[in-house]
């Protein structure tokens, strides 16, 4: 995605237009690398979102909230010290580069008025945010402290003086002539290919160069080394339009999945959809959320899921030993017979016979088997031993099936687990299954009193009929929906045989249709096939659910079930609280 030095200078033209004489409302910091500014200008309220994330780093309005930590980090502290209640009195960009200063004025702690700068580096990995105080060029903090043992060119911590990214060596999109443009590539050997025009220009992506390439060329005019007065003037024109403020906020998608966004239309993806947008906070928020939240999720969740992968592997590894072992013991009628035989013939063995041959009365052509023996025992030892490999067999056998069956539900019960939190849309979703992990023994924890945990309450849909649909979040959640919560008249909801949420569709009279296969597509949505198609949905009356005595959370059986299929997806359903 195209989040380059030209999109930047979007984004700051948005930020001066609302932001600029505005002042600091709130400071907080949702999450350790991002922080959101309330700002109010004009009687209306903004919020500015600021990310310094190595994957989705990004700085834009937003008009999504989100839940802040019971305890303030401590950049946050530092920027609720000394720009609260300032006003911002400058929003300026480094060059084209990525790089966004803004100012404030605030008062310090004798009431003296002072200027700060925020400023916002978003680069990758290296992504941060920086308040400096301008008089002396000080760092009062960095959202990531870089030490000279992380970097030993550029530090960024509290109480050194700033020093500003290296700078580029390109051209400025925005300030450069006819005799700079040719000298560079001159100078740099620059080759005439998709990527020429972000090898000369600061700010410049290469999937715009390749735009810039595209357009070019498809005006049927000669891309070459002879061209190049030609190709300075359409480098030119495209850059004086972004000086202008002309922008065209658009993302473009194949197949419902977003490919590429820029603030000038990408002709080069004609083929794909376009979906306009009337400004880059509006579009940048629409493409980074959800991609966002979820890589965010799975941060904040991996050591549980890499808890429960290893309990999986383990239970497999389990599973197969016990399946060699029963495999094992489907030869124990074997050693019961031999038993037999030899006790009904033991008037014709001795001691020193290493085998004998038998008539098998158990078969009815009384085929004869050779039976092996042991030459140091005697007849009545060859015949114990042969009874009690049986036994044990036999014992091994019984303790194997039922140790399989409780193996089998632990892997049904870990994936169960997996399941939900790969479908977790929230931290409290992810907070109460680590309890449940908690409560069922996986993970060790030490009780703490006096300590009260937010609890969540189960998803809550609205049909298209306007029938209630509620999906359990988590197997102590799935309990209580089908166990306490919904009546026994109520449709019970579960994909057939895969890990997946309990559904409950509340039942005044007939169910519609429509509203069944709704939500059928939520129990598949919010199960382990949520990418799957066709995925079989079991549906029945909630009296035919019952939970077995001792069976772990969320594991129920049922029967007189029917059967749908359904393609799971997110749909358009109202969302009740």
């Amino acid at each position: 995605m195209a989040l380059d030095g030209i999109f930047m200078h979007s984004i700051v033209e948005e930020l001066k237009s609302y932001l600029l004489n505005g002042r600091i409302d709130k400071v907080n910091q949702p999450e350790k690398d991002e922080i959101i500014l309330s700002i109010k200008n004009d009687r209306k309220n903004y919020k500015l979102l600021i990310s310094a994330s190595s994957v989705y780093p990004k700085i834009h309005l937003t008009k999504i909230s989100k839940v802040n930590p019971m305890q303030p980090p401590m950049f946050c502290m530092v920027l609720r010290k000394h720009i609260n209640t300032g006003r911002i009195i400058n929003i300026r960009q480094l060059d084209t580069d990525r790089v966004v200063f803004i100012d404030f004025e605030a008062s310090d702690e004798l009431g003296f008025n002072s200027i700060y700068t925020l400023v916002i580096e978003i680069m990758g990995r290296h992504s941060n945010i920086t308040l400096i105080r301008q008089r002396d060029n000080m760092i009062m903090d960095s959202i990531k402290h870089i030490t000279p043992a992380i970097n030993s060119i550029r530090s960024l911590y509290p109480g050194i003086e700033y020093i500003f990214p290296p700078n580029s060596t390109k051209l400025s999109p925005f300030d450069y002539t006819r005799e700079d443009f040719k000298t560079f590539i001159t100078n740099n050997h620059i080759k005439l290919d998709k990527n020429f025009f972000s090898k000369i220009f600061t700010g410049v992506s290469s999937q715009f160069s390749k735009e810039m390439n595209y357009e070019f060329i498809h005006n049927d005019k000669d891309f070459s080394f002879e061209n190049l007065d030609e190709i300075f003037e359409f480098s030119n024109q495209t850059f004086e339009k972004f000086k202008r403020n002309e922008f065209y906020f658009a993302s473009y998608s194949c197949n419902g999945l977003v490919k590429d966004f820029y603030c000038k239309k990408l002709t080069y993806l004609n083929e794909y959809t376009e979906k306009l947008f009337s400004s880059p906070s509006e579009m940048l928020e629409d493409y980074y959320f959800e991609k966002d939240k979820a890589d965010r999720l799975n941060n904040k969740s991996s050591d549980l899921q890499k808890l429960l992968n290893i309990n999986l592997e383990r239970c497999y590894k389990k599973s197969d030993i016990l399946e060699n072992t029963l495999k094992d013991c489907t030869n124990k009628d074997q050693y019961k017979i031999y038993g037999e035989l030899l006790t009904a013939n033991i008037y014709s063995l001795k001691k020193g016979d290493t085998s004998v041959k038998l008539q098998n009365y158990y078969t009815e052509d009384w085929d004869y088997v050779d039976i092996k023996l042991d030459e140091n025992k005697t007849p009545t030892e060859n015949i114990q031993y042969y009874f009690k490999k049986y036994t044990k067999a036999k014992k091994a056998e019984e303790a194997a099936k039922i140790q399989m069956d409780i193996t089998v539900e632990e892997i049904e019960y870990l994936q169960s687990v997996l399941t939900n939190i790969k479908n977790a849309e929230d931290y409290e979703s992810i907070e109460e299954i680590k309890r449940e992990l908690m409560e069922t023994g996986y993970i060790k924890f030490k009780k703490q009193c006096n300590k009260k945990n937010k609890v969540s309450k189960p998803m809550k849909f609205l049909s298209s009929d306007g029938i209630e649909i509620y999906v359990g979040k988590n197997n102590f959640q799935n309990d209580y929906l089908t166990l306490k919560f919904a009546d026994k008249r109520d449709i019970w909801m579960h994909t057939k045989n895969i890990p997946g949420s309990h559904v409950i569709v509340k039942n005044f009279g007939n169910i519609p249709d429509r509203t069944l296969e709704e939500a059928a597509v939520i129990a598949a949505f919010y199960s382990k096939a949520k990418d799957s198609t066709k995925v079989p949905v079991d549906y029945t009356e909630v009296k035919q659910v019952h939970k077995p005595n001792g069976s772990k959370p969320g594991m129920v059986i049922y029967h007189t079930n029917k059967t749908i299929y359904v393609d799971p997806k997110k749909l358009d359903l109202e969302q009740l609280n």
